[in-house]
Order: structure tokens, then C-alpha cells, then sequence
């Protein structure tokens, strides 16, 4: 009986073996030099001091986006942007972030100061501005990036505002 268990256990453990196979992970054999995914982190954690310095009041935000040549800037979508968006602001959706299509918005100037605001800057939580989950906020992102572009006069709207407060100068298709 014991030379059949010592027969019967290599024979289960090469059963064995293709079924673990078959659920572990694969290996990668490449790496895509497109997806930077470790700069990315780094970026994150090196600018969360510089993004909690650059949140500003709206009273603040509103008079600096209006002054010199200031560009307040809208990314989220076209659709979203064209139902209403903050007086004066320009559209570039954040999906269409390139060094191309930021240099066309933003001009030459790097030092260029660029006001952003998301959907979570407003109190109304309908379109075109509903609450977005507060960790993926388009804030966050478009910071982000645009820093990573080259662009580090970024300032971000800190506070909660009703698109229809009457300090708040909102504007929609068909608004003048």
C-alpha cells in the first residue's frame, strides 16, 4: 500500500501543475515605453503640496481668471461645456490633451496663468454640471497634466458655487 501512495502522489501533483498554470498571471514580456505609469505616481505625489497651494476662494479665482491674460479653462466635455460653463471660459475637453491641441488653447507662454473648475466646483449636481466621484474629479487630472505638459501657473477653483449664485457669471448655449 505505501509503494501506491508514493506511485499516486507525483502522478497528482503533475495533475496539479496545468491547473495552476492556467490561473496564474502572465508574464509580461514587454513593456509599452507609451505608459509611464511609475512618472505618473511620482508626479501625483510631488504635486499635491504645489496643488493644495495653488486652490483658491472664488471670490479670489474669479477676479484672477478675468485679469491680464488669464485663461480660464473648461475640460470638460464639448457637449457638457456648451449646456453651461463659467463666462469667458475656454473649451478643451480633457480627452484631447496634447502638447498640440494645449499649445492652439493656451498660446506659447508656459508661464501663461490657467484657471480650471470641474463639475464637483458646483452645488447644482445636474447637467451639465452633476457630482462627479469626489477622488476622480476632473480637477485633479487636469492638474495634473497640465503640469506634466509643461504648464505650472495652474490654479484651481477651491470652493462650491451654484451656477445660478449672483456672482457667478454663467453662460449656455444660446446665452449671450
Amino acid at each position: 500500500m505505501r509503494k501506491a501512495h508514493l506511485f499516486l502522489a507525483p502522478l497528482a501533483l503533475a495533475a496539479a501543475i496545468p491547473a495552476f498554470a492556467q490561473t496564474a498571471a502572465p508574464a509580461r514580456s514587454t513593456q509599452n515605453p507609451q505608459i509611464d505609469y511609475t512618472a505618473f505616481a511620482a508626479l501625483v505625489s510631488e504635486l499635491g503640496p504645489v496643488r493644495e497651494a495653488r486652490r483658491l476662494p472664488w471670490a479670489e479665482f474669479a477676479r484672477a481668471a478675468r485679469s491680464g491674460n488669464a485663461l480660464l479653462l473648461d475640460a470638460r466635455s464639448a457637449d457638457a461645456f456648451a449646456r453651461g460653463h463659467l463666462k469667458g471660459a475656454v473649451n478643451l475637453p480633457f480627452t484631447d490633451f496634447t502638447a498640440e491641441a494645449l499649445r492652439a488653447v493656451v498660446g506659447d507662454d508656459p508661464a501663461r496663468p490657467i484657471y480650471i473648475y470641474c463639475n464637483n466646483n458646483f452645488s447644482d449636481h445636474r447637467p451639465p454640471v452633476p457630482l462627479k466621484s469626489a477622488p476622480l474629479a476632473l480637477n485633479i487630472p487636469t492638474f495634473i497634466n497640465l503640469h506634466g505638459y509643461g504648464y505650472r501657473n495652474v490654479w484651481e477653483l477651491a470652493d462650491v458655487i451654484g451656477s445660478a449664485d449672483a456672482d457667478v457669471a454663467w453662460e449656455s448655449a444660446g446665452a449671450n
